[in-house]
């Protein structure tokens, strides 16, 4: 018998033979390497980190939290941190410097601060009348006032300023942060918005996770209750549900059985077990109702205006989510100007006015109540729009954008309080001293969190990533 005529007998028998296995199964070899390749996440300094446990830092932290206030639009430099008399005095004349294309190209005469400024604390920090109860908390914080973007459009300095990018699609700042250091509470997402009733032009890409996993990117909670919107259960015994979630996993384990590692289905059976323990931990965190009334008069809960009421809502539950372990924590801005957030390409006075009297009182019962508690030391903060405004008018009473030189603060978490670092030219137009990007900044958040931003990566694309890209640098002359 012929060998050929042995491989059919065999195979008629229900025999395979090694060269008709061999035939078979040679697109199953390249699977199984595959498998094996996206079975390792990542390639950079966090292999093995699993979502919501915590994970060591590469070096001792200063910070084990964030607090990110956003100021949607972009606040005006010279009319909040950083007083430049000389424009003051220039009032009205043509700008004295060469200017850069603008967004509107609809550029006027030199306008002067609106508002004036006054010493604060022992520091003698200067901060305008705006801002009078943050004011109060001068000597906590750290003034930078030599910001620069990349970017003069709000989507991409968006992007730019929570993703590291111009582009959408690339993980934030939170969800980098989470994924480097995992969350404190299982109960609890470590990345949380809360959803101030406007949302960054870019949309919620900016609070996305990108090409990590999608269990990074953040939770929006409604600065109402319930904080989510489905988070009462809808049915009638916890027993029916949670009969309802064993069902789920059983389905989810023969899916995961037949695909292998799949990180979109891994993320949803993730999110479904941590939903199902939100439901509880998420009420629990978001309700003020037991805070004391010296607590709500400190936030501005009894305000007269109603947005600073809303504004100090969120700064007070910001506190409770970090008293609770939650990693990353940005709130977003009210409508107290309409739509038009701190955008003040026109009526500059009326949307400043307007905005900060939204802001001011509960932020600095933010800081006042986490000093108060041991907990501003832990716990970063930091108030940064995507970039600053013109010194020059936009028409007769805005102001455009301008990246090229413009101020945030940061406070607590290993940062020097009542201290200015870098400066603008005389005009507030241009950073000329000590200039600090955007890949700095989150270079010196990631430094505080205790994380390494050149070590923190991630492969995807064949490279690996990270949130400052090739760039950034520490900004050590802030740090304790």
């Amino acid at each position: 018998m012929s060998l050929n005529q042995n491989s059919r007998m065999h195979a008629t028998r229900g025999i395979m033979t090694r060269r008709q296995m061999l035939r078979e199964s040679a697109l199953g070899f390249g699977a199984i390497a595959m498998s094996g390749l996206l079975a390792e996440t990542t390639y950079g300094a966090r292999t093995g980190a699993r979502p919501g446990l915590p994970l060591p830092p590469h070096h001792e932290p200063k910070a084990r939290n964030v607090i990110f206030l956003y100021m949607d639009g972009g606040v005006s430099q010279v009319d909040s941190f950083d007083p430049k008399p000389r424009l003051k005095r220039e009032d009205g004349r043509p700008f004295g410097l060469k200017t850069e294309p603008t967004q509107f190209e609809d550029n006027g005469a030199s306008l002067g601060n609106l508002w004036d400024f006054k010493h604060y604390g022992q520091s003698g920090l200067e901060v305008s009348d705006l801002f009078p109860h943050v004011g109060g908390c001068a000597d906590d914080l750290c003034v930078i006032r030599s910001m620069v973007s990349n970017f003069s459009e709000h989507n991409a300095a968006n992007y730019f300023l929570h993703c590291g990018s111009g582009m959408a699609g690339r993980p934030s700042i939170g969800a980098w942060a989470t994924y480097g250091l995992g969350s404190e509470n299982r109960d609890l997402p470590g990345y949380v918005v809360l959803d101030g009733g406007l949302i960054p032009s870019g949309g919620v890409d900016c609070f996305a996770a990108g090409f990590l996993p999608a269990t990074y990117q953040a939770s929006m909670l409604r600065n109402q209750l319930p904080a989510l919107a489905n988070v009462q259960p809808l049915e009638s015994a916890a027993a029916l549900q949670q009969n309802k979630l064993a069902t789920l996993r059983a389905l989810d384990a023969t899916a995961l059985a037949d695909l292998g590692r799949h990180d979109a289905l891994e993320a949803a059976i993730s999110n479904y077990e941590l939903a199902y323990r939100m439901q509880m931990a998420v009420p629990e965190a978001t309700d003020i109702a037991g805070e004391s009334d010296l607590t709500r008069r400190l936030y501005g809960m009894e305000s007269s205006f109603e947005h600073t009421r809303s504004y100090g809502r969120q700064c007070l539950v910001a506190r409770r989510l970090i008293e609770r372990g939650v990693r990353f924590i940005e709130l977003t801005c009210p409508r107290a100007h309409g739509n038009s957030r701190w955008d003040a390409h026109g009526d500059l006075k009326n949307n400043h006015s307007l905005n900060a009297r939204a802001v001011d009182q509960p932020i600095s019962g933010l800081l006042k109540d986490l000093k108060a508690r041991g907990l501003l030391d832990e716990t970063l903060v930091v108030f940064s729009g995507e970039f600053g405004r013109t010194p020059f008018a936009q028409g007769r009473d805005g102001r455009d954008h301008n990246p090229f030189g413009f101020s945030l603060w940061l406070a607590g978490g290993g940062v020097k309080g009542g201290m200015t670092y870098g400066a603008t030219d005389d005009y507030g137009y241009k950073a000329v001293e000590n200039k600090v990007d955007i890949h700095d900044l989150h270079a010196t958040m990631l430094h505080l969190l205790g994380l390494d931003h050149e070590q923190l990566t991630y492969r995807f694309g064949g490279r690996d990533y990270r949130l400052t890209d090739v760039h950034g640098k520490v900004v050590k002359g802030i740090l304790v």
